[in-house]
């Protein structure tokens, strides 16, 4: 029987309804700058309700658009927000689904991820975690063939990650995505402060000095920072902001960016 992982936060993160996920996602895309014209490699995303982080995250997915439209897998990597886990975890079923319809996942590469001693098979993990669910939407949007590789990463060293990244960076046609909000429920002008440092550090590609309350998604940006770095690859920042500048107060925000490693 064939194992497809259905959308957890349809409704509340993102719209439920086909069109109106449709529309939305269009107009972000629409409304975007693409003012860096080199191919990445990577991408790092925000992954919050589309109301608070789709602006900035679109920014990474009309970058792709243009410049990456020969991909045909997509590395997706984020944080475990429901369920904790040791190392990395990937599931067991087939595809993953939308309203806008399924994504098949790429089973040869998951065969190859569950040989590190670092990497577990878990379904429970994935069946409400957000962070890589709403990534997807973006994907189908404007990739037309593509295969999926979710990976959930939980407590989990720089190298267990970088491990795995780096049996992919090399395939011409593999995009990797990290998917990660920054600093969170500061005041705006100590949010504003705290991840223009932690830009600085993920452009340096000084990935010994991020941690989770600079990034949530941290463990994944570290290895993604150390590949990148052994390469001698760059990081571009498309977009930054918080919830206060989108949907929120300035009370307590959440911090977004989108960068790209090229």
């Amino acid at each position: 029987m064939r194992m497809i992982r259905p959308p957890a936060v349809a409704g509340s993160f993102y719209p439920q309804a086909a069109n109106e996920l449709s529309a939305m996602v269009t107009g972000f895309l629409e409304h975007t700058k693409v003012a860096f014209s080199q191919k990445a490699k990577a991408y790092i995303v925000p992954h919050a309700g589309y109301q608070y982080s789709g602006t900035v995250a679109a920014e990474a997915y009309a970058h792709i658009a243009k410049y990456a439209t020969h991909c045909k897998r997509v590395l997706l990597l984020g944080p475990c927000h429901r369920v904790w886990s040791q190392g990395l975890v990937i599931p067991s079923s087939q595809a993953f689904a939308t309203p806008l319809g399924e994504i098949e996942l790429d089973s040869e590469a998951l065969i190859q991820i569950a040989r590190f001693g670092q990497v577990q098979v878990s379904d429970r993990v994935h069946q409400n975690e957000h962070a890589l669910e709403v990534q997807l939407p973006f994907l189908q949007t404007i990739l037309s063939n593509f295969k999926l590789v979710p990976i959930a990463v939980g407590d989990a060293s720089t190298e267990e990650v970088a491990q795995v990244l780096d049996l992919f960076w090399d395939a011409k046609d593999t995009l990797i995505l990290v998917s990660s909000d920054l600093s969170h429920f500061h005041d705006y002008a100590r949010a504003q402060s705290i991840d223009r440092h932690t830009t600085s550090i993920i452009e340096g590609l000084d990935y010994r000095h991020l941690d989770n309350e600079m990034a949530c998604g941290s463990n994944a940006i570290r290895g993604l920072l150390k590949v990148a770095n052994g390469r001698a690859a760059k990081v571009t920042t498309l977009k930054q902001c918080n919830s206060g500048d989108t949907a929120g107060d300035k009370q307590r925000v959440v911090g977004y960016a989108t960068y790209a490693v090229y």
